[in-house]
């Protein structure tokens, strides 16, 4: 009977890229893969397989859009939250934490109840009596029930706005920059909905930038480059980043048309100098409603295209939020331009993107299982606890009774179930530890352990202090 398996490899002079390449095994011989379902469903089918096996996340029907991130799972979510956070530091963010639902006037003020509402969430409180009654002529409220609706936000902007416009700004901050991480709800229609790609509560790592028309050329510079120093990071190439211009859509949009064409010709120059001349392509009309806008697309390894990072420049909400500083001239009625900005833009695709990617291979810095201890016997268990505790960082590691708050940690199992070595080291085979170890007499003898990694059978023997030094260097060359 012959077998069939889909994996990924790497086929030499298919590309020069480290994206991996689906593949079919039949009869010993290696095919290109090609599936009888749509692309939708092999990504989507082949995501959940790996988390199934790697319990990464799932969904339930009780909250249709929404991802339960499990255990393993939220240490991939978060070593990816950690990794920008880091970086939006060293592009000079700061960090903010914005409410998840504002009245529905701001959703008015910001436009977004005029042109986006039908992809809102509304929230509404059952008991009227517990909002304070305001008489404000300033917003439409005939879609109201007494001043108790909210709206479940579908992006940071608006929020960020209000931050701006509570202190008095000068021409020497700017540009502001301010990273959000907070959840994001909109409001995708169900059969829309699937698997990580296409959800209605999500992660950004969004960031909106307040600056001088004369800056922006340099904050989106700083961006494209940022974008693709961190796909580098994840072995995704720039000849696998395809950028494009969305331009003025067609009828929901705010402002006039003369600003529109000023921001789309600045965003084609920064193209032209970062991404390259003839290296991006234009959508006609497909531009945010209140600016132009840069998506950046990456092919995951079934051939489907994801937008992930995102720039777009807004002229319309600092106008609409009259958010004002002082010049250096001194006149205090100067407008900032707004950019928006997000790298791995949402951060539930990204991940789906990487599962495409790596095939639950994943890399020592991301992998949410680095290590695996397997003693030989019951009478090695309590050495391989010990060596797990060290090698686990400074956290377990710690004598204090207060664990410290930075060093370096590892995610480090001990296997010590009453099954064969064989048996115990296929398992974490299957499981995708980047490292097995290995305890027996010897080995206790010697002073040292022998050690594996998941690609090869030869066996290094090395001491405790060794094998953290290699860890530790692993994660900060992002191996």
């Amino acid at each position: 009977m012959s077998s069939i398996g889909i994996s990924r490899t790497f086929v030499p002079g298919l590309r020069s890229s480290r994206f991996a390449v689906p593949i079919i095994i039949r009869n010993g011989q290696i095919r290109p893969y090609s599936a009888h379902h749509s692309k939708d469903e092999s990504s989507t089918q082949a995501n959940q397989t790996i988390s199934q096996k790697q319990l990464l996340y799932t969904t339930d029907p009780l909250t249709p859009g929404s991802i339960f991130f499990l255990p393993h799972g939220t240490r991939i979510f978060n070593k990816l939250v950690q990794f920008m956070k880091n970086q939006q530091t060293k592009y000079g963010f700061q960090e903010v934490i914005t409410p998840l639902i504002y009245k529905t006037k701001l959703w008015e003020k910001s436009g977004h109840w005029q042109n986006y509402k039908d992809d809102m969430f509304k929230v509404v409180g059952n008991d009227a009596s517990k909002e304070e009654v305001e008489h404000d002529h300033e917003y439409d409220h005939s879609h109201d029930e007494g001043l108790h609706d909210y709206g479940l936000k579908p992006m940071n902007c608006p929020g960020h706005c209000l931050i701006f416009s509570k202190f008095d700004r000068s021409y020497n901050e700017l540009p502001i920059r301010y990273s959000d991480f907070s959840s994001l709800h909109r409001n995708e229609a169900s059969g829309a909905l699937s698997g990580l790609t296409r959800v209605r509560r999500f992660h950004q790592d969004d960031g909106h930038i307040f600056c001088e028309l004369g800056q922006i050329n340099q904050e989106i510079e700083n961006t494209i480059n940022l974008i693709k120093d961190t796909y580098k990071v994840f072995g995704i190439g720039e000849e696998d980043i395809e950028y494009y211009l969305s331009t003025r859509p067609e009828d929901k949009y705010m402002g006039d048309i003369e600003t529109w064409d000023n921001a789309e010709n600045q965003l084609k120059s920064v193209l032209d100098s970062t991404a390259g001349s003839g290296n991006w392509k234009i959508r006609e009309g497909d531009g945010a409603f209140y600016g132009p806008k840069i998506d950046v697309l990456l092919t995951d390894a079934f051939k489907k295209k994801h937008q992930v990072g995102t720039i777009q420049l807004d002229f319309q909400l600092p106008q609409r939020f009259e958010l004002k500083y002082v010049a250096e001239d001194g006149t205090r009625d100067n407008q900032p331009i707004l950019v928006h900005r997000a790298v791995f833009g949402s951060l539930e695709r990204f991940f789906a993107i990487l599962l495409d990617h790596y095939q639950g291979k994943w890399p020592f810095w991301i992998n949410p299982r680095q290590a695996v201890i397997v003693p030989v016997n019951e009478s090695h268990i309590e050495v391989a606890e010990s060596l797990q505790k060290q090698l686990s960082g400074d956290i377990l590691n710690s004598e204090s009774n207060i664990s410290p708050i930075t060093g370096y940690n590892f995610y480090v199992d001990v296997d010590k179930r009453a099954e064969t070595v064989g048996s115990r080291i296929k398992d974490a085979l299957s499981k995708g530890y980047s490292y097995i170890i290995m305890i027996g007499d010897k080995d206790i003898q010697n002073g040292t352990v022998a050690i594996r990694t998941r690609d090869d059978r030869k066996i290094q023997n090395l001491k405790t202090e060794e094998i953290y030094k290699k860890f530790i260097e692993l994660e900060r060359s992002y191996q």
